[in-house]
């Protein structure tokens, strides 16, 4: 309500200030559209330790989390209310997974890619199919992956699956500089070890990035950071489109979020909090509405303000020059010394009794 008398105090002192309304003027002071609001809250006690998110192919309103490292090789399906519906477990032996992806066609995948002092030899990828019912499994049957780095071992958080294409790529977590994206063979292989490619350099970020999520539509990615999301139009050499800060810290999750052009943003912790926000994007001026009534568009305030003073400046040298005028006339037509002698003539007529003098040089008759 408060907002609204502002918004109609606004526009009637624009009015009495003779300013152009613009339409849509109280839809302005509205929210923004997609501003981060909370969905739910993770409060179930196994999860306690939220470090990646990734929405379900094929259940509607569920998302899949894992705990970060300490944890032993399990997943959570979570739904819009934070409640965690299933838990699958698996028989591997995991050392800090620390992100999860599931491709179109339903397949979760585990990354066990966390190395914060940078001496592991091999990352590992695990997959697991998403289940037939929402129900919890104890020994889920798994495939695993293994993979190196060209130039020595990397701490990292981010696993990004290519929709079409279901290719791996792997983003490094560096502090205050750019991380480095690394690309997995496009058919990686569960038989021996697949070697990672340098593919392109990551967004600088001064936390370095914790999570990231291709979006359904293949051409963009959102990467997370402790304290904001970033889009970035993918491509040969991915670009950085925009930024956004997200309202929690220790940012460790994103994901798809419950439309599929939105996202949902976590924390790790107990009880931790997802929102659902607008993935960023860049902005643009915005255009005046077009008028379909040339006739009811108001005139520039320039030409109307630039219009008066020449109205104005008109009149006034009209009538300077309409006085200027009269004075020549009254000049011409008495001179100053006729002026004054016939001043004197009618005074001395007034008093000797005679008719006063004619002005065009003859004497009035008394008949």
């Amino acid at each position: 309500m408060l907002r609204n008398a502002l918004t109609l105090t606004a526009v009637a002192l624009l009015s009495l200030a003779g300013a152009a309304i613009p339409v849509g003027a109280a839809d302005a002071a509205d929210p923004t559209p997609g501003a981060p609001k909370k969905l739910f809250t993770i409060d179930d006690s196994r999860v306690d330790e939220s470090s990646g998110l990734a929405k379900s192919s094929r259940y509607e309103g569920i998302w899949w989390t894992v705990n970060d490292s300490g944890d032993t090789a399990r997943v959570f399906g979570v739904d819009k209310t934070g409640k965690v519906r299933v838990q699958l477990k698996f028989k591997a032996p995991v050392k800090d997974v620390e992100a999860i992806a599931v491709d179109t066609d339903g397949t979760i995948y585990i990354a066990d890619i966390g190395d914060n002092n940078r001496n592991r030899d091999m990352i590992e990828v695990y997959t697991i199919p998403e289940p037939n019912q929402l129900e919890d499994e104890e020994n889920v049957r798994f495939h695993r992956y293994d993979f190196t780095y060209p130039d020595g071992a990397h701490d990292a958080e981010t696993l990004l699956i290519e929709p079409a294409s279901k290719r791996l790529f792997f983003v490094t977590k560096v502090k205050k500089k750019a991380g480095t994206i690394y690309a997995a063979p496009e058919d990686a292989s569960r038989e021996g070890t697949n070697k990672l490619t340098e593919y392109a350099d990551a967004p600088a970020s001064e936390y370095g990035v914790t999570d990231g999520t291709f979006m359904p539509d293949g051409k963009t990615v959102v990467l997370r950071t402790y304290l904001d999301v970033a889009t970035v139009a993918w491509g040969d050499t991915p670009t950085l489109v925009a930024r956004s800060a997200t309202p929690v810290a220790q940012g460790e999750s994103v994901a798809v979020g419950p439309t599929g052009s939105d996202i949902l943003v976590g924390s790790e912790g107990k009880n931790s909090p997802v929102y659902e926000m607008a993935a960023p994007a860049k902005k643009t001026a915005a255009k005046p509405p077009a008028s379909t009534n040339p006739a009811a568009t108001p005139k520039p305030a320039a030409n109307s303000s630039s219009t008066e003073p020449k109205k104005s400046h008109s009149l006034r040298w009209i009538v300077v020059g309409a006085a200027l005028l009269a004075l020549i006339i009254t000049f011409i037509t008495f001179p100053a010394g006729r002026r004054e002698r016939l001043d004197r003539m009618a005074e001395n007529a007034r008093l000797t009794g005679q008719p006063p003098p004619n002005p065009h040089g003859r004497r009035r008759s008394n008949a």
